[in-house]
This record gives structure tokens, sequence and C-alpha cells, in this order.
């Protein structure tokens, strides 16, 4: 059973907070939370900066830490919320790790692949394709990263 339009806004709250922790990092403001049987199981904010790791994605830390914590790689009981639609490397991560759905804010016209530049996430040729649902929460998570962008330029 999908959860309620509310139940995926509050998480995705829980994903737009680790954002804004990423923010006050110097990170850019990307955040992500895993949920399974409708408890958070892992969250992160983006932390390429700090790790000097330029696959240290939300979506990334949240999968491999999801792993870890359900003790299996397999994660199609998981949902996993995140503030920006993904990028290539973690749609690729998300179709690996077997992520059952995956819920987005923003869209990213510069490197998402989930529906900007490519449909990474629905093609049939690969082997998972898990369900997603964007646009939750899209523009505060977009005016996040407006704003980020903004002041780093000033």
């Amino acid at each position: 059973m999908l959860p309620t339009p509310a139940e995926d806004e509050r998480f995705m709250r829980l994903a737009l907070d680790c954002a804004e922790r990423a923010a006050a990092r110097g990170e850019v403001p990307v955040g992500a939370v895993g949920v399974s049987s409708g408890l958070v199981v892992a969250g992160a904010g983006n932390l390429r900066e700090g790790a000097h790791d330029p696959t240290a994605h939300a979506e990334l830390i949240v999968i491999q830490e999801a792993a870890k914590r359900l003790g299996r790689w397999r994660l199609s009981d998981l949902t996993l919320y995140v503030t920006l639609e993904p990028c290539f490397m973690c749609a690729g991560a998300i179709v690996n790790a077997r992520i059952g759905r995956v819920v987005y804010g923003a869209v990213d016209p510069k490197a998402g692949a989930v529906e900007s530049l490519a449909s990474v996430l629905s093609d049939t040729r690969l082997n998972h394709v898990p369900r997603v649902t964007g646009g939750v929460l899209a523009e505060p998570s977009g005016a996040l990263l407006r704003a980020f962008f903004r002041a780093r330029r000033a």
C-alpha cells in the first residue's frame, strides 16, 4: 500500500531538513531519507565538499546506510525521498539497489536522469523499474537550492 500524499509530504520535509543541514555545512542543499515499513532507516544531505568525494550525494549515502541497517543490498521495500531529481549516478544506484519507490521534489534540468535529461527509472530495458512520484514539495526544495546558489554568487 502506497503512502498517502500527506505521508509523502511528511517524509519529504525530513529530507528538506537534511538539505538545510547540508547547506549550513556549505554543501549543495540536497537531502534524502530512506523509509521502510513507515520508519526512517537513514537520512543524509550531500557531503561532496566535506568528504572530498564526488560520489557523496545524499541519495547514495542513504542507500548505503539503509543497506547496512537493514542487513541487505536489495531494498525493494524502501522508499527513497530526495529533494532533487536524481542524477544519472544516483538513478543507476537506485536501480541496482532495487529500491521500490522514489519520491523527489524539484526537477533538475541540468543533471536530472528521471525526467529532465533521461528517463532512467522508467526504462524497462533495465532489470528493475521503481515506482516514481515527482514534484512533492517541489517549490520549497527548489527555493532552497536557488537561495543557496544566489548567496554563493553574491
